[in-house]
């Protein structure tokens, strides 16, 4: 029977990733409408007085952050700060970081809508936990934006925006805990390469793994089994070496998996399963991780490992 060891979480060096968030109890005040979720531990109690509550919807999505106007007065205000600043010679995107940077113009982060797109598709309301993290969005609106940004939300999702929060845009609340920025090209050059692959091979390996795992269907990061992934993606740097290995062997990545473990009880436990194709002999090697996403931050179980199909008798 194999056992289950809970090992230290791995995570990728990310050149730029913002330290971590203060968590503080209060809430944002446009954020007010989020009501507060019954922790997932408190089922027992709650049933013992006869009320149910809802577990708390966790998110762990990847994608990227945009600010936006709510109403014609921001924009304005917006525009009167920016007058009063020297803005010469910059783009639009290089004005709009450097307004928002500054010490007098906070009131204006707070008054802005962050959204949180995948894919191109408008999919959260972002508001912080800790209204002094609002710097975390504003650092998140990089002054010279490239296709391969790409930010990481972890928070707890609450209800649709009313359509006057942000001019008529009507997406779920994500109140965030923390947020991760970084680029493509850094987190994978920021991995540990094998020692008998080349950083030539590497590379490739890495980012169509990592890109294999982002762009899967309807990974809005709200479900356990995208978190699990979405996870895996950016905090776990021992699949990547094990894809250039396996590309090394002719073999070709020919899915990724979720389900739920035999370990899996009080605490809620992920398989993730990678399997890979040999290109000749179609042999199938499967390898896979355990994965923890009973709470807001997942965690490793097991390390990545041979996956074997269990027989049924």
């Amino acid at each position: 029977m194999e056992q289950s060891v809970e090992l230290q979480e791995q995570p990728i060096n990310q050149p730029g990733a913002n330290p971590p968030a203060r968590v503080l109890p209060s809430v944002a005040p446009a954020a007010a409408a989020v009501q507060p979720q019954a922790c997932s531990t408190c089922g027992t109690a709650a049933a013992a007085s006869g009320t149910t509550t809802a577990p708390p919807s966790w998110i762990y999505a990847i994608g990227n952050i945009e600010a936006r106007f709510p109403s014609v007065s921001v924009e304005k205000e917006f525009a009167q700060a920016t007058g009063r600043d020297k803005t010469a010679g910059l783009t639009d995107r290089q004005t709009l970081h450097a307004v928002l940077s500054k010490a007098e113009n906070r009131y204006l982060s707070r008054q802005l809508c962050f959204v949180l797109t995948i894919e191109g598709l408008e999919t959260y309301l972002l508001r912080p936990r800790d209204p002094a993290d609002f710097s975390l969005l504003v650092e998140a609106i990089r002054p010279e934006p490239s296709p391969l940004d790409l930010d990481v939300v972890i928070g707890i999702k609450g209800p649709v925006a009313a359509p006057e929060m942000c001019n008529g845009l009507m997406v779920p609340i994500v109140i965030f805990d923390q947020i991760y920025s970084f680029e493509r090209e850094a987190l994978i050059k920021s991995i540990p390469k094998p020692e008998k692959t080349s950083a030539k091979e590497f590379a490739p390996a890495a980012e169509e793994l990592f890109d294999r795992l982002v762009q899967m269907a309807d990974n809005a990061g709200d479900s356990d089994e995208n978190r699990a992934l979405n996870y895996c993606a950016v905090r776990y740097p021992a699949i990547y070496a094990r894809a250039a290995e396996q590309f090394a062997l002719n073999s070709s990545l020919t899915a990724v998996n979720v389900q739920a473990s035999a370990l899996s009880g009080v605490r809620k436990v992920l398989d993730v399963i990678f399997s890979y194709t040999h290109r000749s002999t179609d042999v199938v090697d499967k390898f896979f991780v355990r994965v923890d996403v009973t709470d807001e931050f997942p965690f490793l179980v097991t390390k990545l490992s041979p996956y074997y199909e269990r027989q049924t008798l």
